[in-house]
């Protein structure tokens, strides 16, 4: 079942959102890379941070979604944005690169586990492999959509909705270093602290729970929402500091031996 993005919806929590890929970023110590390529870009507004460490690289961003890539390319200058799938791309083949990052995109791949030889094919010798998902899937941000989906008489519609799902660090660590790179592996819990209302259906709703959204006909919709308000307040209740959204992330940097990049 198809579904579209909303790059501004998308970027309301931009901070909170980026700040994964800045500690992703960190870890990758590639000092000149010739080619660095971002998988799932976006809005571009992150694939912008990749064009400012490295200067002098050929920098290309590519995403599944026209209405991400048409706002990345009307915002950021310097990089290329393609509209290319993850799987397509990866299939065509090319030139390998010199760092390759996919940041919160493979969650919505699935078996993105058995593409993992086939990302670090793409990677040069000497070059890198960076990747975060969201680890959160079991928390009542992802559970509630999940139960309210399966009731009547939303079901016979969100059926085939697509669902994000990732692994482990360690699994992650297990099924690169069999393939013979040096993996960093970890995982962290970040507290974002939302304001507005609904800030916690305000994220979600750009996100892990938009396929389910758009999947319902417009006279059930309302209602949906309506009830998925109701429990993520009572799931997520404001505190001193705000409404506070736990949401763990796990994060591997991988690199492959050769010449450095």
């Amino acid at each position: 079942m198809s579904h579209t993005w909303d790059p501004q919806r998308y970027l309301t929590y931009a901070d909170e959102r980026g700040r994964p890929f800045v500690e992703l970023l960190a870890r990758v110590r590639a000092e000149s890379p010739r080619t660095v390529v971002d998988l799932g870009c976006g809005p571009g507004n992150l694939t912008a941070l990749l064009a400012r460490r490295w200067s002098g690289a050929r920098i290309a961003g590519l995403d599944s979604s026209a209405e991400m890539v048409e706002a990345a390319t009307r915002e950021v200058d310097g990089v290329r944005f393609d509209r290319r799938d993850l799987r397509e791309w990866l299939e065509a083949g090319g030139e390998p690169v010199d760092v390759l990052v996919s940041n919160a995109t493979l969650q919505w791949v699935p078996g993105h586990l058995d593409l993992l030889p086939a990302l670090l094919a793409r990677v040069a010798p000497g070059g890198w492999l960076a990747l975060q998902v969201p680890g959160n899937f079991g928390e009542p941000s992802h559970t509630l959509r999940t139960e309210l989906a399966a009731q009547a008489p939303y079901a016979e519609h969100t059926r085939g909705a697509a669902v994000p799902a990732s692994h482990d660090p360690a699994t992650y660590l297990d099924a690169l270093a069999r393939l013979g790179v040096e993996v960093d592996a970890w995982e962290t819990t970040y507290l974002h602290v939302l304001t507005g209302e609904d800030p916690v259906f305000t994220w979600v709703s750009a996100t892990g729970a938009r396929p389910t959204l758009q999947s319902l006909p417009d006279d059930l919709r309302p209602g949906f929402e309506d009830e998925l308000r109701r429990r993520l307040r009572e799931a997520y209740p404001p505190g001193p500091a705000g409404v506070v959204l736990p949401f763990r992330r796990v994060f591997v940097v991988a690199h492959k031996p050769g010449a450095v990049a």
